[in-house]
């Protein structure tokens, strides 16, 4: 039998393309279980990226551990690789290209489109980066198939000096710009980041970029001391019984924040940002992505107060090269979070680290080489 693919109409491949690769597939709640599954087919306008590196999100977390996705799916959407295949009529890409894909690209026309709401858009939710089953990004395996519209307008090339594993960053980093973005972080503003996993750390990258004097607040004393080599000022004991909105207060001259960027899921976090953040202040959400918490705060902190709440959810399409650049040009120092490194083999081991971190542990990749 043959364990290499043919087509009735081929793609131009980088070598022979093997019928069956290994993957992490999602097939019940809290488990991935690497399987032999297809290589997808690749068919015209579409290009087969085999992956060297992905990174482990927290939406990744939530799905596969809290069952917010329907199995068997093959996850993971912060990835990097190599072109080796491309179907018929794609002229943007060769083979033996470095690059990495973004899983969503809108339409560019609609409704939301037109109002830079790009992750509202339908074409947008419609995943177009797959390594089978449902498509939903799958980095989790070795090749993932970029549909049409990704191949033709959400595949970035990696110049030779940037690796990989940095690559794993651009989709992510996107993620972060935007929301630095919309919480409008000018130069000269105080920012509180609420959580210092490797979400709170980007946000606290791009918004030091900004000019922003930069504070951070976590319940574990490596990831605040981390938060410190990044660039933070200062730190706080999230568990410091109910002490930061005060020493917010005491470092803006009773003020608070102009700016709380919350990188915690737990809805009493909520209250508390908007207690740091000053009269007419900014607090985004980025954790907030899931459709089961209820989040409760004071009323007047919003009617009175003036308190702006804001959501930021996924990548902007046009931002994509600005925002690539800040890895590309090594803008900003986003290896110094990476602690962990899996071989697909052990998928479910840095899953679960990733979903039950340790002192040690912030951002985790999994690797295919």
């Amino acid at each position: 039998m043959s364990h290499t693919r043919t087509m009735l109409h081929p793609a131009a491949t980088l070598g022979p393309v093997p019928q069956t690769m290994h993957a992490g597939v999602y097939r019940e709640k809290g488990i991935v279980r690497v399987e032999e599954v297809p290589v997808p087919d690749v068919a015209d306008g579409e290009v087969l990226i085999k992956v060297a590196a992905c990174g482990i999100c927290g939406t990744d977390i939530k799905k596969i551990f809290q069952a917010y996705v329907n199995p068997p799916q093959i996850l993971g959407h912060e990835l990097a690789g190599t072109v080796v295949a491309v179907g018929p009529g794609v002229t943007k890409w060769k083979l033996g290209d470095r690059v990495m894909s973004f899983h969503h690209v809108p339409c560019g026309n609609c409704f939301y489109c037109q109002r830079r709401l790009f992750s509202q858009c339908k074409q947008y939710k419609s995943t177009g980066l797959t390594g089978g089953f449902t498509p939903n990004g799958g980095g989790f395996g070795e090749y993932v198939k970029a549909m049409p519209w990704v191949a033709d307008r959400g595949i970035v090339a990696l110049p030779y000096d940037v690796t990989f594993e940095e690559a794993t960053f651009i989709e992510p980093i996107n993620t972060i710009f935007k929301a630095v973005q919309k919480a409008r972080v000018t130069n000269g503003e105080t920012v509180l980041v609420l959580g210092c996993g490797p979400i709170g750390l980007q946000l606290l990258m791009v918004a030091k970029l900004q000019g922003a004097r930069i504070f951070t607040s976590d319940p574990m004393a490596v990831r605040r001391a981390k938060s410190l080599t990044l660039g933070a000022i200062e730190s706080f004991d999230a568990n410091s019984s109910g002490k930061l909105v005060q020493e917010i207060k005491d470092r803006t001259e009773g003020r608070g924040a102009d700016v709380v960027l919350v990188a915690v899921a737990h809805p009493s976090v909520v209250a508390d940002a908007l207690a740091a953040a000053r009269p007419g202040g900014r607090v985004l959400l980025f954790a907030a992505n899931d459709p089961v918490t209820r989040i409760e705060f004071p009323a007047a902190e919003v009617g009175i107060d003036e308190k702006e709440i804001l959501g930021s959810y996924s990548a902007a399409a046009d931002i994509q090269d600005t925002a690539a650049d800040l890895i590309l040009k090594k803008q900003l120092p986003v290896m110094n979070i990476v602690t962990h490194r899996f071989p697909l083999a052990r998928i479910q081991e840095g899953l679960e680290l990733a979903a039950r971190p340790t002192v040690e542990s912030l951002k985790i990749l999994i690797t295919h080489q």
